[in-house]
């Protein structure tokens, strides 16, 4: 907990430079200095692992994603028990910037970072709250034949969240009219953008050509509406959804239909919280891809955190001080149990090395056991059976 508190110090105080400049006399952050010292950070750094090195060779057979895979499924599974999301949700992808090499790194030439590890993100819409995650590690096995990628992305990600009568926001990668119908069968809508290379749209919707401008056209299949848009010449927006029962013209001067309006304002769940995330980024330079992947969960579990945190106290300060709060804490046991070393030998220090043993004062789960040691509070002598695990205390005391 203490090195996961001075990755966050790090990256609210001094994120851009080399980890090892946080101990340096220029940078010099004493709330990272007292906790541990540099030596120490980066020997975990180094050897820190996720999964029992014994037994990888034979899960990645099946497994891409193996060398951390248990803690990754864990960390969901408390991200979806933590938190009931609202109605609206939003379904988009995110890249995490790393170079390390990966079997499954991606290169997307839209991206502010082009080089990364892509995750596929369900978020809530009003609090940006990551409700769902998942790597994209390429081919997947478990995939039924015939089945998009797309819709099996969406319906896993959904999966804990369907039956509730919510709506799902997605870009034109996921949105088809298949997938509509599968939702609404789990009483779930869709809303989103359409490729206008999809097979079942009509030829209607791909002709851009001599429409007017701020014009609007609705085709219908059963409960399932599409909007073409023409923003500007020689340019149409479709919008495929099956939340909205009835598709009404706005009374602005580019009459925007509500499927554009309501579509323009839920698309943005994944890519507000990828912003927050990155504001505040653990992410230190790494040669081993799941370390990378920690430093995103760790991104992802602080957004959460603080999400959490302001929902049950109603607390209204800023992400920032919050991250601070959370270092203090995470480091808090810590440095009590240093505290308590420290304090055992200065005791240690102070009685004489030639003292034979003594009977032991406390006697609570011995039977007149010798020691030499005292308890670093109350300075009786202590034997090992009357000594609290791990701690320099005895058993009294802790009480």
């Amino acid at each position: 907990m203490a090195f996961i508190s001075i990755l966050f110090v790090r990256a609210i105080m001094c994120p851009v430079g080399a980890i090892v400049d946080c101990w340096s006399e220029s940078f010099l952050v004493l709330l990272i200095k007292e906790t541990m010292p540099r030596d120490r950070f980066i020997s975990i750094m180094q050897h820190h692992r996720f999964d029992d090195r014994d037994t990888r060779a034979e899960r990645v057979k099946t497994d891409k994603f193996a060398a951390i895979s248990d803690i990754w499924t864990r960390f969901n599974e408390n991200c979806a028990k933590s938190f009931t999301p609202g109605e609206h949700m939003t379904i988009d992808e995110q890249l995490f910037p790393t170079k390390v090499r990966c079997p499954f790194t991606q290169y997307i030439a839209t991206k502010p970072d082009k080089f990364g590890i892509k995750f596929w993100m369900a978020t809530d819409l009003d609090t940006k709250y990551v409700c769902s995650a998942s790597p994209y590690l390429g081919k997947d096995p478990s995939r039924q034949k015939g089945e998009r990628l797309a819709e099996n992305v969406v319906m896993k990600l959904m999966e804990p969240f369907l039956d509730d009568g919510r709506n799902v926001t997605t870009d034109n990668f996921f949105t088809s009219l298949s997938l509509s119908h599968r939702l609404l069968q789990r009483k779930t809508t869709l809303l989103g953008t359409v490729n206008k290379v999809r097979r079942e749209l009509p030829q209607l919707a791909k002709d851009t050509a001599k429409r007017e401008v701020f014009s609007t056209s609705v085709l219908r299949s059963g409960s399932v509406s599409l909007t073409i848009y023409a923003p500007k010449k020689n340019k149409t927006v479709c919008v495929l959804s099956s939340m909205h029962q009835d598709v009404t013209i706005g009374d602005g001067r580019k009459r925007k239909p509500n499927t554009i309006t309501d579509y323009n304002h839920m698309k943005c769940g994944v890519d507000v919280l990828d912003q927050m995330a990155r504001m505040y980024s653990v992410r230190s330079a790494t040669r081993r891809w799941p370390v990378a992947v920690f430093y995103n969960m760790l991104d992802l579990a602080a957004v959460n955190a603080y999400i959490l945190y302001k929902a049950c106290t109603g607390w209204t300060g800023k992400r920032r001080l919050f991250l601070r709060l959370l270092a203090q804490q995470l480091r808090c046991r810590f440095m009590q149990h240093k505290e308590i070393l420290a304090q055992r030998q200065a005791a240690a220090a102070a009685v004489p090395g030639t003292v034979k043993t003594t009977q032991c004062q406390v006697q609570e789960s011995c039977n007149r056991n010798r020691s030499r040691f005292t308890c670093a509070t109350c300075k009786k002598f202590t034997c090992a059976k009357c000594r609290d695990d791990g701690h320099w205390i005895c058993k009294r005391c802790k009480v």
